[in-house]
């Protein structure tokens, strides 16, 4: 096997999770950081020379819309990671962007043109931090209007085909979540699932008879459901019991849907006019978004990911199944032999619930070192993708194994599973965690004296926990912007995060002993092994308090802590260097404890603080 370093690993181009057709079908739309930023690109349906239509370098663009006539393109993006988003409108055929919002210290959140162009509608809350308004944006004259009353937080979604309708969608938390149905023509508001439980609304039929929606509505498992306005009621279409994940309709009646399968994305298809079943190719383990059809029905977009293969911009001819990459994502010259897919596992938890996991093995007999990896979230899902921007692929060539649970808490293995982290975070995911370690220790390829745990956000605070209160385990630690202190967490998220915080992790004063109970700080004295800590100065979730105060605790007791702070970047980097930065420095840090290697330490404690 050859011998890289970890930036050939690295050398890759990342698509966005979010793809969209030009209107005529001609040009497939997507966000990729070639410039070392995430820009908008357009490139032509079934190939051909990719153009670079935004050049930022500051500014992130995370989401954007077509105009329906196809001469303006409406772009979400923010400044540094700060998630302050803004609403620009950019011309389709190239120039400059311009913003028709001015609330730096505000969310704007971007849903869609109405078919007739007359609007453009997204959330903002720029009037009260707490609260997410509908603005509707009147394209000929820049004026605004609010349709929705106040006292939640709602995001508009999707117009009807003949602009009457927008649905909206408004967010109490991961479970608890609605859909209205607006007339724009004269302000009536329609609850449209007035049941308690998880309700999104998808794409509406291009007859306007009605909508696609996703609910676990008295399921474990989101389906696919249809809403008919003329009776308004909602019949199941779809009800795997798997999460349906995506779903997309052409304007002629294609209908295709993705869903997830213990982590990874199957695709499946049908002609509604028709009523039969689309063939889609047998796709490899990997994760299917940011889906698209074309308006005609015969082509999907959608970016692909695998363990093995950093996300790519990918397109099915759907009448013959064939799939074409539009575009290359690794540039390291690395050979495909030497990359390593895992093995679904499930290990028992201290309640005999086996918690499914994902486990990357090194090539060779070995007593290899292990990385016990605990994703964000919490209410999210380690994936079958190219995590970490290839560090668990540079791992395994190092001879460092990975496992990957989803610990209770994790989406994807049913509504109840999901639910299981609420007001518990550092309680029984935890022991989760303690039986993950005690798995490895049984497997006879595993060194149990040479075990790490590393996380980002959530996975952060997890880490964390287990660092200082399961300090037997491990090797060394790897915090990535995780909160230290529920208590000060709690205060310092984002204004319209706060009404959910209570019923997610606990009240600031009703909860007080309880969020102090389950703090990572408050364990900070038995803390044993080396700890690294990387920090965004400007990350508006997990703010740099959080990290400030665990690392200043830890060196008050004489600890072994690398702290970094990178004063450009947020919650998570979004420029391609300093993304490899963050995963090198991990990389050098995990190999120099693991592996009793110094030749990366110079290079960490340059960026120490």
């Amino acid at each position: 096997m050859k011998k890289y370093q970890y930036k050939q690993f690295a050398a890759t181009r990342l698509f966005f999770p979010v793809v969209r057709y030009s209107p005529d079908g001609e040009l497939v739309g997507h966000i990729v950081n070639t410039t070392g930023q995430y820009n908008l690109w357009t490139t032509p349906s079934g190939g051909g020379f990719a153009r670079q239509l935004t050049s930022f370098s500051d500014n992130t663009v995370r989401d954007f819309q077509w105009s329906p006539d196809g001469q303006t393109i409406a772009l979400q993006l923010d400044q540094n990671g700060d998630e302050f988003h803004q609403i620009a409108l950019l011309p389709a055929a190239g120039g400059w962007a311009e913003n028709i919002t001015d609330s730096p210290q505000a969310q704007h959140s971007l849903a869609d043109w109405s078919p007739d162009g007359k609007f453009l509608a997204f959330a903002a809350n720029d009037r009260d931090p707490g609260e997410m308004d509908v603005i509707l944006y009147e394209t000929a004259t820049g004026e605004t209007r609010r349709p929705m009353p106040t006292g939640k937080r709602f995001y508009p979604i999707s117009w009807s085909p003949d602009s009457r309708r927008l649905l909206v969608s408004e967010f109490n938390s991961n479970t608890d979540q609605k859909i209205h149905i607006l007339d724009v023509s004269n302000g009536e508001i329609v609850s449209a699932t007035p049941e308690d439980g998880l309700f999104s609304p998808g794409a509406w039929a291009a007859d306007g008879s009605g909508f696609y929606l996703f609910t676990s509505f008295e399921r474990e498992f989101t389906g696919l459901a249809f809403y008919t306005l003329a009776n308004n009621v909602w019949n199941w279409v779809e009800t795997p019991e798997h999460d349906v994940e995506n779903a997309v309709v052409s304007k002629n009646g294609v209908l295709v849907w993705s869903i997830n399968e213990n982590g990874a994305s199957k695709l499946y298809g049908r002609d509604l006019n028709a009523k039969k079943e689309l063939t889609m190719p047998e796709l490899p383990l990997c994760v299917v978004a940011g889906m698209d059809i074309a308006p005609d029905g015969t082509r999907l977009a959608f970016t692909l990911a695998r363990p093995t293969e950093a996300s790519n911009l990918y397109e099915i001819e759907l009448a013959t199944s064939d799939i074409k990459a539009l575009s290359q994502s690794m540039l390291g010259g690395i050979e495909t032999e030497d990359l390593i897919e895992p093995s679904a596992v499930f290990y028992p938890s201290f309640d005999k619930r086996e918690i499914p996991a994902w486990l990357y093995r090194p090539v060779g007999a070995g007593k290899f070192p292990v990385v016990l990896s605990i994703h964000g979230g919490p209410e999210a899902q380690e994936r079958t993708q190219y995590n970490y921007n290839g560090l668990y692929q540079y791992l395994l060539h190092r001879g460092i194994g990975v496992l990957a649970p989803n610990i209770r808490g994790s989406t994807g293995y049913g509504l109840s599973y999901q639910k299981l982290i609420h007001r518990d975070w550092g309680g029984d995911e935890l022991k989760d965690i303690e039986y993950a370690a005690k798995y490895l220790n049984a497997l006879d390829w595993v060194d149990g004296e040479r075990l790490a745990v590393f996380g980002g956000s959530f996975g952060g605070f997890a880490a964390l926990s287990a660092a200082a209160r399961l300090p037997q385990y491990w090797a060394c630690v790897v915090d990535i912007v995780g909160p230290a202190n529920l208590l000060t967490f709690v205060q310092s998220v984002p204004p319209h995060w706060r009404p959910t915080m209570k019923n997610w992790v606990g009240d600031f004063e009703e909860d007080r002993e309880f969020l102090i109970e389950r703090s990572p700080l408050t364990y900070v004295d038995q803390i044993r092994a080396p700890l690294l800590v990387i920090q965004g100065a400007k990350d508006p979730r997990v703010v740099q308090a959080e990290s400030d105060q665990m690392v200043e605790r830890i060196r008050q007791n004489g600890g072994d802590v690398e702290y970094y702070v990178d004063e450009n970047e947020g919650h998570g980097a979004t420029r391609r260097e300093n993304s490899i930065k963050w995963m090198q420095i991990v990389a050098d840090f995990l190999e120099t404890q693991l592996l009793n290697e110094e030749t990366g330490h110079n290079y960490l404690r340059q960026r120490m603080v």
